[in-house]
């Protein structure tokens, strides 16, 4: 197996990343009669164009200024400063959307620099908003704790995360990590820096959570901590076809012998595809897991699996080298037209099975994958989490990562994510909203379901300017 393909196999599955960066310079260089930040408000053109695509490198809109924070007031003064001329506001993280969600030609607040990290308790820890998940885990674990659930990919912001859901390898046993929160701090649309929590403001809480980004700029969260494995046990398993692999995720999820169980469904090389179940076992060094248990009864090839043993720490950080790989290959910053959906758990293989027959190794690249495996839906409690109503359902993500990065290419795909999500959702499943492809005011009405008077009702409340986060159109004529 050549050294690409091994690191390829290895990645993780959650897939979504990119970055930006700039320089910055005074709001009153621009506008004399704008406030005074602690940070610095920069109209630089570069700055700018750092901050007018993302990662998914589709969709191009330029600002007309950037908000560096050097705390939250300073958030509070731009978004009071930014209703009085009708501007528009959005939060970047880290930059990684892949439709140009974060993206606005009013105002961008880059929260990197919102990323210092509280105390270690020994249930939970306050982090800015802005601190990736890789800053989080190296904090906890220096005291042996972690949080319960981790992006496959730690360069994400801990609010931009908590934003849209954050899913993760162990969100069977835990939830995404917007269940995962104990307490936000909030900047809402019309300027007020309010705590909400399940107690305080829990209107805001439960419209914050998965909310994106409608009512709120997080700027701090306490975090729910656990006790953190000292390894991981990884095995990824390869199958005949899609019903073997599905038979044996859904052995794996019922019997609990994984802490983390994923698959994926990759191009071959050849015009066909290659099956992978994804499971690991976390354990002390005094108890290592029992292989014959843990594989016992399996269809797999067994000949083909690939078991590796790393330290907790090593095993989290595995998808830098995807990453590494991704990079030299010049595949990194090219543009990323990727579908993230749910499936229901009752017609899941029938559904993927229908969709791959239609799909070839050009429409995800020599790089992409199709995401697909089981969860448990008991542990989702954020209001606003959209899943199909079953209690297992299949993350069905087709991840492309294109080599023909023409502009007609890219918006056939683009045009293909609509029409397969279309097809998903007449089927029952639901979209998980990091997805490259337009999504109209209805089409959110639909999504949100019953929970959709939550969230229209809570943006009145806390962005009655309508400002806040424009680049997913929920609410575009909303006065």
């Amino acid at each position: 197996m050549s050294t690409d393909r091994r690191t390829l196999l290895r990645a993780g599955f959650g897939l979504t990343a990119a970055f930006a960066s700039g320089s910055h310079v005074t709001a009153s260089a621009h506008a004399s009669d704008g406030p005074q930040f602690k940070g610095g408000l920069s109209y630089d053109e570069a700055v700018r164009a750092a901050a007018a695509d993302d990662f998914g490198r589709i969709i191009h809109k330029e600002p007309r200024a950037v908000l560096k924070p050097a705390e939250s007031d300073d958030i509070a003064t731009l978004m009071r400063w930014a209703a009085e001329r009708g501007w528009k506001v959005a939060a970047r993280g880290q930059g990684h959307s892949t439709y140009g969600r974060s993206l606005t030609d009013g105002i961008v607040v880059d929260m990197r620099e919102l990323n210092r990290i509280g105390e270690i308790e020994t249930d939970r820890v306050v982090v800015e908003a802005g601190a990736t998940w890789q800053s989080v885990l190296d904090a906890a674990l220096a005291r042996g704790l972690t949080a319960p659930v981790l992006t496959n990919y730690l360069g994400l912001s801990v609010g931009g995360t908590i934003a849209i859901g954050g899913i993760g390898g162990a969100s069977s046993r835990h939830g995404m990590q917007a269940d995962n929160v104990l307490e936000l701090s909030v900047v809402t649309g019309d300027g007020r820096e309010l705590t909400c929590s399940a107690t305080e403001n829990p209107d805001l809480f439960d419209a914050v959570r998965a909310g994106l980004g409608q009512c709120g700029i997080i700027t701090r969260v306490s975090l729910r901590l656990v006790r953190a494995p000292e390894r991981v046990r990884r095995y990824q398993l390869f199958y005949r076809d899609l019903a073997s692999l599905t038979a044996d995720q859904r052995r794996m999820l019922a019997t609990g012998r994984f802490d983390q169980l994923q698959g994926a469904i990759l191009p071959d090389g050849s015009g066909g595809w290659r099956y992978q179940l994804d499971g690991a076992i976390f354990y002390n060094r005094d108890a290592a897991p029992d292989e014959s248990t843990a594989l016992a009864d399996l269809a797999d090839d067994r000949g083909k699996a690939v078991i590796t043993d790393l330290a907790y720490r090593d095993d989290a950080l595995v998808f830098a080298k995807f990453e590494s790989l991704l990079r030299s290959k010049g595949q990194w910053s090219i543009p990323q037209p990727w579908l993230f959906t749910f499936l229901r758990g009752s017609n899941a293989e029938q559904v993927a099975r229908e969709i791959i027959g239609e799909l070839g190794d050009a429409d995800v690249g020599p790089f992409g994958r199709i995401t697909y495996y089981p969860m448990l839906t008991d542990a989702f409690r954020a209001p606003l989490l959209r899943l199909p109503d079953e209690n297992v359902v299949f993350p069905f993500n087709v991840v492309r990562i294109p080599s023909d990065t023409d502009a007609t290419q890219i918006a056939r795909m683009v045009a293909a994510n609509r029409a397969l999500y279309d097809r998903i959702r007449k089927a029952g499943g639901v979209l998980y909203p990091v997805s490259a492809f337009p999504m109209s005011s209805d089409d959110w009405r639909e999504h949100f379901g019953p929970k959709w008077s939550l969230l229209r009702d809570a943006r009145q409340r806390y962005d009655p300017h309508n400002l806040l986060t424009p680049g997913y159109n929920l609410f575009p004529g909303q006065a």
